[in-house]
């Protein structure tokens, strides 16, 4: 698909994801991937400035995007059907449907209490449902044949308890213990990239070393499934990026994951497809790129005013899609940023209010979020 842009700012497109620039000053390419570069992929089992140029953008699949449709007829390795569970008077999850491709990395995104953890624990057999069917690798929990299945998984709780005294070798090897099958502790460390700490004490070990030690504890048994509890939680950047280096590892190796997560960078860069979740129900599923690009908008523009605004009038602005109210300020959904912007400006100056703040991102699977329900990812 070809799209042609004059006058754009050249910056907001090369942030475009999956795009190849070519400028009429001298051809050259960028593969400019959502979130960095590299095929998707996708842990410890408990359970035993503005520019004169023309441009045309091609659009690309990131790689994740490419598996996800030739993968689209793969045999599902997770699937639940009607999925109900209870809590008093609390429907954590209602009449889920979710199906989860061998092969896939597949992200359950939403807000604490959507019933992202109730789901996964659902999945994995540590919680039985009120209601519905699951099926793990072709296999039912229940049916005499849970131990079998539980050596295939490698699951990673939100929050892993590892016991402070024994080294990172010494954890890795009693995991491996659990298991009839399994990888070499030794591989599974340089995986991780602990082999400085080894010999080191669980209780020394740092944020992202610990998490890292606990998806290590979750690939010992060399699992054909992941179960990915927001992993990252709490960790900075670079602990972040490591633990995504090693999930995006097993993925390239066959294994299938399911992730969930409230970063949409990590569901962007790790995900395949991601279904967002809210008060139990799954009320969007798809690409990341096809879930953005279903709010008809590449920018979001917000900004804070003194004052008051006619919102009808800036609706019908060129390129606006639409107009919420947030936060105190505004959100714009824009589809053309080099109209739409001006025209916002001269509009607030024409009504006689004052500019206080203005900020432009590019639109994100958090404002999907935001469209469908109001609310964002993070809000209690």
């Amino acid at each position: 698909m070809l799209e042609h842009f004059s006058r754009e700012p050249l910056a907001y497109i090369a942030r475009s994801p999956s795009v190849q620039l070519i400028t009429n000053s001298r051809s050259r390419f960028a593969d400019c991937r959502r979130y960095g570069s590299g095929p998707a992929r996708s842990f410890v089992n408990p359970l035993l400035f503005q520019a004169n140029f023309t441009i045309t953008m091609t659009m690309i699949d990131t790689p994740s995007e490419a598996r996800a449709k030739r993968d689209a007829h793969a045999p599902s390795a997770l699937r639940c059907t009607a999925l109900v569970k209870r809590y008093s008077d609390v429907v954590a999850v209602d009449s889920l449907d979710l199906e989860v491709r061998a092969g896939e990395c597949f992200g359950l995104l939403g807000p604490n209490g959507a019933g992202k953890t109730t789901t996964v624990e659902i999945l994995e057999g540590l919680t039985t449902p009120d209601g519905g069917t699951v099926e793990v690798l072709g296999l039912r929990w229940g049916e005499g044949k849970d131990h079998a299945l539980r050596e295939r998984l490698g699951v990673q709780l939100q929050e892993t308890q590892l016991a402070e005294k024994l080294t990172v070798e010494e954890t890795l090897r009693l995991f491996r213990s659990f298991y009839k099958r399994g990888r070499d502790t030794s591989s599974v460390i340089r995986t991780a990239e602990l082999e400085e700490k080894q010999h080191a004490r669980v209780g020394k070990l740092s944020g992202g070393q610990k998490q890292r030690l606990a998806v290590a504890c979750a690939l010992v048994s060399d699992p054909d499934i992941l179960f990915l509890d927001e992993p990252t939680t709490g960790l900075d950047p670079q602990a972040r990026l490591k633990l995504w280096e090693i999930i995006e590892q097993f993925q390239r190796e066959g294994g299938t994951i399911l992730l969930t997560t409230h970063y949409m960078e990590e569901a962007a860069r790790l995900c395949d497809r991601v279904a967002i979740m809210d008060h139990g129900k799954i009320i969007a599923l798809d690409t990341p790129s096809a879930l953005i690009a279903s709010l008809g908008a590449d920018q979001i523009v917000e900004f804070s005013i003194k004052g008051a605004l006619q919102d009808a009038d800036i609706n019908r602005l060129p390129g606006v899609r639409s107009l919420r109210e947030r936060n105190g300020g505004y959100s714009l959904t824009v589809s053309e940023i080099g109209a739409a912007l001006p025209a916002l400006l001269a509009e607030i100056e024409g009504q006689g209010a004052q500019l206080i703040t203005l900020t432009t991102h590019q639109a994100t699977l958090e404002d999907v979020f935001v469209s469908l329900t109001g609310r964002t990812l993070r809000d209690d």
